[in-house]
């Protein structure tokens, strides 16, 4: 029953559904305290009440649900936490984040050793230290406490969370030393002990964090050399402003250099002398292997491997030279980061394709051939674009020549129909509302299924406009794998599939983690989705000049719900939709005044899509909905939507 718009207070008799294993009213406006009588509910796996207005005290009853293992209790006005909570020993989620507690952080949490998940205490008036308990959480991969009033020290049993991969401790009032102990966490992703009081020097073993991307130590007071190897060598995934006594570290964070130590000039000399003979010999051996490496690959055998796995139609470059008409530009449909795209004949197939022609002389062209290549071999569906066949031969002039073949579609990119040119005579084309919807359902499906239908998970990183394809019917089709990601079966990216072509995907589209050198990750497209469906409905671009100072589209469009929700949608859609159902004449009505007679059905549809895009574009990644559930809910929205229309609009494509 989450995310409906819900009032009054939890009926007790709720007590009565005893065999209740999960139970979701989250995201409603209940108010009133937590009822007691929830503890009856015995085989409860899953409590989640977050978003509501509830307040008073957890009741001491909680303790009875001794088979809870996700409890969210998150964004309420609650006031305290009850001792019994110890005995929910198969918690392995708690997120009683956003509340209104106060005092030292209970012990009894702390000694939840069951929580492996997740354990968020953050944004409340926690006071005092932090206990040592703390420790005893050997499992927990996420910690957050971050917006507290904690002081004193971080103990330095903080280093037997050997789990850990998300440390958040922001904002706080923490003081003393950065704990020696933190670099003993191995698998430590994500450290975040900015806007607090440490002092002292950092660590330097924190640079022999192996899977550590980003750390966090903005406005403190640490001081002292700065280490130079592991996450201190990528200063975007390192934040150390707010701290003057800081000196060295990599070029790039603009230190001052440190004071140095003597060094024996016999040693400094020979160091010298043996970097001068050795590295320029380094270089030329690396040049050497450099050209003969791009001379092979035009026949490599991975390329081989690949074209017998998928069973593709053979084509040689002649074939594509007289599909495109020697690549003329009057075929040329598209230009990418790799190359070029031209529209073509192929007689092998009878029915015309789309030719994507890599630039080998663009860096990372070859990678992306490979990627793109391996990421479609073994998927297929009906909002994919689908790979007819890929060239890797010998142009006339002996150069290497790489090329994918792919199904025409007839209505181009969406960007194009979002965006058209001026002067072009398609400029006045514009999608109907139930078009909009229908493509933002067609690329939640594929996503949907890349990410969790596919054998071999695959993460697209570069979803936008320009790589959703409309065929003749308006269906939409995911296009432009060359920065794609494989996944291992247990889920890990595959090491020989991943690429290290800069920021994976589009400055605005892309993810805010990957900008700090964060994994691909199904989080990072459901972002680029997010922000997808908010331009699609508002017809904004994310890079419009109107966002900057700090102001996005995701803030532009979620500050505005639901209240200001015409200020935000394309006016040329809302008014489309009015027109058609009330007004004979579009133009009279092309002004926000009359916007604010946009129908109830028109209004609802469009403010619960845009409530997806910005749930998907949130700026923290666990924040995100996942894919199977947007695809779930764009569905009971077009539902709605046509019941709503069954007499005024037919659901087709066009």
């Amino acid at each position: 029953m989450g995310e409906n718009e819900i009032t009054g207070i939890i009926p007790a008799a709720l007590e009565n559904l005893i065999n209740l294993i999960g139970f979701d009213m989250s995201e409603n406006s209940f108010t009133g305290v937590f009822p007691y009588q929830f503890g009856k509910l015995q085989k409860l796996q899953l409590l989640d009440l977050g978003g509501n207005r509830l307040s008073g005290q957890i009741p001491s009853s909680i303790g009875n649900l001794t088979q809870l293992s996700i409890l969210n209790l998150s964004n309420n006005k609650l006031e305290s936490i009850p001792s019994s909570i110890q005995n929910c020993q198969a918690l392995y989620t708690l997120d009683i984040s956003t509340n209104s507690f106060s005092g030292e952080v209970p012990q009894e949490v702390l000694g939840l050793a069951s929580l492996s998940k997740l354990l968020n205490l953050s944004q409340s008036s926690f006071t005092g230290n932090l206990p040592t308990q703390v420790g005893m959480l050997k499992s927990v991969n996420i910690l957050d406490v971050s917006k507290n009033n904690l002081s004193g020290e971080i103990p330095t049993t903080i280093g037997d969370c050997s789990s850990l991969e998300h440390l958040h401790m922001q904002g706080n009032s923490f003081q003393g030393t950065i704990p020696s102990t933190l670099p003993s966490i191995k698998n430590l992703r994500y450290l975040d002990l900015s806007r607090n009081n440490l002092s002292g020097p950092i660590p330097k073993d924190l640079q022999e964090i192996p899977s550590l991307q980003y750390l966090n130590l903005s406005f403190n007071d640490v001081e002292g050399e700065v280490p130079m190897k592991g996450v201190f060598s990528n200063v975007s995934a390192l934040s150390l402003i707010g701290n003057n006594k800081l000196c060295g570290g990599v070029t790039d964070l603009g230190l001052p250099k440190c004071p140095t130590k003597n060094m024996k000039k016999g040693k400094s000399h020979t160091i010298v002398v043996i970097i001068a003979c050795v590295v320029p010999i380094v270089l030329l051996m690396m040049v050497f292997f450099l050209i003969y490496w791009m001379r092979k690959s035009g026949n490599n055998p991975s390329f081989a491997h690949l074209k017998l796995t998928m069973n593709l139609l053979e084509l040689s470059f002649g074939d594509l030279y007289r599909a495109t008409n020697g690549f003329s530009s009057s075929n040329l449909i598209g230009l990418g980061s790799f190359g070029c795209v031209y529209k073509g004949f192929l007689h092998q197939v009878e029915k015309p394709v789309a030719v994507k022609v890599l630039n080998l002389e663009q860096r990372g062209a070859s990678k992306s051939f490979m990627a793109e290549c391996e990421a479609l071999r073994d998927i297929r569906h009906r909002n994919l674009v689908k790979l007819i066949t890929c060239c890797s031969s010998i142009d006339y002039k002996s150069n290497a020549f790489k090329a994918l073949i792919f199904e025409f579609m007839g209505n181009g990119s969406l960007e194009k129909w979002l965006h058209p040119c001026e002067g072009r005579e398609n400029q006045r084309r514009s999608l109907k509302l139930l078009q909009r919807l229908n493509i933002a359902i067609d690329v939640a499906s594929a996503l949907h299924y890349l990410h969790d239908l596919c054998e071999r998970p695959i993460i697209h990183c570069d979803l936008k406009p320009s790589n959703v394809l409309l065929d003749d019917d308006m269906v939409a089709h995911v296009s432009d794998f060359g920065l794609a990601r494989l996944f291992t079966i247990n889920g890990g990216i595959s090491k020989s599939h991943t690429s290290t072509i800069g920021i994976k995907g589009t400055i605005r589209y892309v993810a805010p983690e990957y900008g700090m050198g964060g994994e691909a990750s199904k989080e990072g497209d459901v972002y680029s989705y997010g922000i997808l469906v908010l331009e699609i409905f508002s017809k904004r671009r994310p890079t419009d000049e109107m966002f900057k100072e700090g102001l996005n589209l995701h803030d532009f469009v979620s500050s505005a719900l639901p209240e200001r929700l015409v200020e935000v949608v394309d006016p040329t859609l809302v008014s489309r939709e009015i027109s058609d159902e009330e007004f004979e004449d579009a133009e009279e009505i092309n002004s926000y005044e009359n916007l604010s007679h946009v129908t109830t059905k028109v209004k609802q549809c469009l403010l619960s899509v845009l409530e997806i895009g910005v749930a998907c574009s949130m700026e923290s990644p666990m924040e995100r909905m996942n894919m199977n559930d947007v695809n779930r809910k764009l569905h009971l929205i077009k539902d709605a939507f046509l019941d709503n229309q069954i007499h005024r609009e037919r659901p087709n494509r066009r």
